[in-house]
């Protein structure tokens, strides 16, 4: 019988479960919607009960869609929305508030009163004090949650990202853990240590009774029951650090970029952390046995949501697709326009939280064309500001950019991208490279994979893209866009 690994990718506005082969083909998809809760402006919830559910019904209409059975299948990884946070009655497994997601800025307040511990968190986490991150999170709900404190103090609550909260369910509350990469966006857990850090816990109140434990991201996490079968989950990895995974960046040096609603750059950087001045994040990538990999990380808040809001909001295109059409049909025209996507902030290298959105350099004859293609071009632009971070601070000689996510379907962007970088880009065979990742690494812990090196044997490309614009060019057009910035932080009303 043919074993296949099931791969459950729980994102912001959907959970997916995607059936691998040993090639790393997806063989079949399912996905399910998860609907976001918008309290006020800025805030971000969701109900985890609605996101456990989705991993079920797609796990369901998987295994019907598919027309395998439970008993071929090998293992089961885990990826999901990193950050995102739970708190749950440890006794029902019921949550007692709504999930607070990665995105939202409720817990701004909290983070403004630990400004003065920043170094502190840098220098144990890797991270930024953001309300991004788990921590004030976690302070939030337990200061929201009816006696939250109290009963958290007595052990009556417990907490975890996504991750934590789908491997409890799926284990039968049996089992509260998490991974090394989603425990080291929590901006509680120490990265040079590998272990919940003491201080950290107190500084924001958190009992370390009601966190996970903390294992490798591949390894034996329990067992999912389901017709009789027991299946093991054996990997999870925040999605970012999955997809990193997937892309076979194992070696110092690798990278990648995801172009999603965000763009997210992570760069290996081998077995030793490196910490950065420039607003890059040090995170955990995985840990293999005893072998930890650490990555930077930089963060673009709008990425592909610029395409949207053109298509949405702006009303310039019919979809997605058609900004590439108006990208190629500007080029006879040098295009002196920038546009500035900073909807929600600027984030790498800049975290500015004030700054707001601007176009510059309009004329009467800018056409349609041309301000699609400046909102293509904003994209690699915010990704070159990363990536020249990245260079100046790592002893790393980057030359070759893996990607994946929805945006890369646009041929201007990803030549674009080449271009303004200097970069070899390569575009994977399998675009699913997230859930990818966890497919690999549940896979390593049982033995379906031998080595990294065989699945890096068995990973194709389907489009490379080179550089083809003139330095000169590149260097024009990248000091209109850095002046461009420039003035969209100055204008602050």
């Amino acid at each position: 019988m043919e074993k296949y690994i099931l791969s459950i990718d729980q994102g912001t506005t959907s959970t997916r479960a995607i059936l691998f082969n040993h090639y790393g083909q997806a063989i079949c998809i399912t996905q399910k919607e998860v609907n976001c809760i918008f309290p006020n402006p800025g805030w971000v919830e969701v109900d985890a009960n609605e996101i456990y559910q989705s991993a079920v019904d797609v796990i369901d209409q998987l295994f019907f869609k598919a027309k395998v059975t439970p008993a071929s299948i090998e293992c089961i990884g885990i990826t999901n929305q990193r950050e995102t946070t739970v708190m749950w009655d440890k006794e029902t497994g019921m949550p007692v508030y709504n999930a607070i997601v990665w995105q939202s800025r409720q817990t701004a307040d909290i983070c403004e009163q630990h400004k003065k511990d920043e170094d502190v968190i840098r220098n144990k986490t890797g991270l930024i004090i953001n309300p991004y991150f788990s921590a004030s999170k976690i302070r939030y709900l337990l200061d929201h949650v009816p006696n939250g404190q109290a009963r958290a103090e007595k052990g009556e609550l417990i907490c975890g990202t996504i991750d934590s909260w789908l491997i409890y369910k799926l284990t039968n509350h049996v089992v509260h853990a998490t991974d090394v990469s989603n425990a080291s966006r929590t901006m509680l857990f120490n990265i040079n240590t590998m272990k919940w850090d003491d201080e950290l816990c107190k500084l924001f109140r958190v009992p370390m009774k009601m966190l996970p434990k903390v294992y490798p991201s591949s390894y034996k996490y329990g067992l999912f029951e389901y017709k009789g079968k027991k299946i093991p989950i054996t990997g999870v990895a925040g999605d970012q650090q999955a997809a990193l995974f997937g892309q076979t960046c194992f070696d110092k040096g690798d990278c990648k970029n995801t172009y999603g609603t965000g763009c997210f750059m992570l760069l290996n950087t081998g077995n030793k952390p490196t910490f950065s001045k420039s607003g890059l994040l040090t995170t955990i990538a995985w840990q293999i046995g005893k072998e930890v990999t650490y990555a930077l990380e930089g963060s673009i808040f709008v990425g592909g949501a610029v395409i949207q809001w053109l298509r949405d909001e702006m009303k310039m295109i019919p979809d997605s697709a058609a900004s590439e059409k108006c990208a190629y049909h500007s080029l006879d025209k040098e295009n002196n326009v920038y546009i500035v996507p900073a909807f929600v902030g600027l984030a790498t290298p800049y975290w500015d939280n004030e700054a707001r959105g601007a176009v510059f350099g309009l004329t009467r004859g800018t056409t349609r064309d041309e301000f699609v293609r400046a909102a293509i071009e904003a994209i690699a632009y915010q990704f070159k500001d990363v990536f020249e971070v990245m260079k100046k601070e790592t002893d790393c000689s980057i030359h070759t950019l893996q990607v994946d996510g929805g945006a890369t379907k646009n041929k201007y962007l990803l030549q674009f991208q080449s271009d303004i970088c200097g970069l070899t880009i390569k575009l994977p065979q399998c675009l699913e490279t997230t859930a990818l990742g966890a497919a690999y690494l549940a896979g390593l812990c049982t033995g379906y994979y031998s080595s990294v090196e065989e699945i890096k044997s068995i990973h194709s490309f389907q489009a490379v893209y080179e550089p083809k614009m003139k330095s000169s060019v590149v260097n024009k057009k990248y000091r209109g866009w850095k002046l461009a910035v420039k003035a969209t932080r100055v204008f602050k009303p």
